[in-house]
């Protein structure tokens, strides 16, 4: 009815009907249909077929530029619900990553493994990491997954190096991989991983895992066995190194930054000051992370270190 009645105004008048169907020149005149100056008046004659033919053309014409608006209409509303689709998609995977739902949100973002977007791919190669270490995951599926992680890392920096967290995740996943290619590799992606850490923590030096992560660094380059030490001096001239007073540094700086955020630091500030032969300070470390809310099977893992540790403090005293 609506496309009838604004086809309406290209039918005849009636005053016009003892002389022959007429149209209205507005708009075929200005497009120029007929040559200037051959219209005298408002109206032109035209035979019945003519009429017809121009009824047809105009009601197409009408009608294709009614799917056209519709087809922009429908574009505009579809590039913007993909838009707002991004965001939800995120939205829900941060409340399944909050809420320990390690699965439920791998299933859910591989769905989006083709993305482009910088934010799903870096948040894909976190769950892929997190799945690996289910204790269920095999052997074969946890390396298949490191690798998976790491690929989607590198994308995400890919599309935006300016992502603390694709700088942060990226580096995570390169220190997976290394475990499967052997102590020369590991200790020469030691420095890529270094210097991505610290542009995460440049670009964001809010993020307490970033720091955290810096001083898991530091902390492994401390304990580093003396084979391994003495392989590093014979591969590069200038092999990683650290101490665990500059872990200790960044384990408590991540805690300074968002206290109680994440298990395994407290567990490390016990373990560093065991290391540093401070017993006091360790216990205080080691029982908050035992007393840890547990939300993932990691949590449960550090609780049950943490206890052990505690233990054998008990049994030495």
């Amino acid at each position: 009815m609506a496309l009838a009645a604004r086809l309406w105004r290209f039918l005849p008048s009636g005053r016009g009907a003892a002389v022959g169907p007429r149209l209205l020149t507005g708009a075929a005149g200005r497009r120029g249909t007929c040559g200037p100056g051959r219209l005298g008046g408002s109206e032109v004659l035209v035979s019945p077929g003519a009429f017809k033919r121009s009824l047809t053309f105009s009601a197409l014409s009408y009608l294709g530029f009614e799917i056209y608006q519709v087809i922009s209409r429908t574009a505009v509303v579809h590039a913007t619900a993909k838009v707002l689709g991004v965001e939800e998609v995120l939205e829900q995977a941060d409340y399944l990553y909050e809420s320990g739902e390690t699965e439920k949100l791998y299933q859910l973002l591989t769905q989006y493994k083709d993305s482009e977007d910088a934010e799903l791919l870096w948040r894909l190669a976190r769950v892929s990491r997190d799945v690996a270490q289910l204790s269920r995951t095999s052997e074969a599926e946890r390396k298949l997954l490191v690798y998976e992680a790491l690929e989607y890392a590198k994308r995400a920096l890919e599309k935006n190096g300016a992502s603390f967290a694709a700088h942060k995740w990226y580096a995570i996943c390169i220190s997976d991989v290394g475990d499967y290619e052997g102590i020369k590799a590991k200790i020469a992606n030691a420095y890529v991983i270094k210097e991505h850490f610290e542009k995460a923590i440049e670009l964001n030096p809010k993020d307490a895992t970033s720091i955290h992560l810096m001083g898991i660094w530091c902390y492994t380059f401390a304990e580093m066995p003396w084979y391994q030490r003495r392989v590093a001096r014979m591969l590069f001239a200038a092999p990683p190194s650290s101490t665990y007073e500059e872990a200790l540094s960044y384990f408590q700086r991540a805690e300074q930054v968002d206290p109680n955020f994440y298990s395994k630091n407290l567990l490390l500030l016990g373990k560093t000051y065991l290391k540093l032969h401070n017993r006091k300070l360790a216990a205080f470390w080691l029982g908050k992370a035992r007393d840890y809310p547990a939300r993932t099977e990691e949590d449960r893992q550090i609780q049950t270190e943490a206890a052990q540790l505690l233990t054998s403090f008990s049994n030495k005293n």
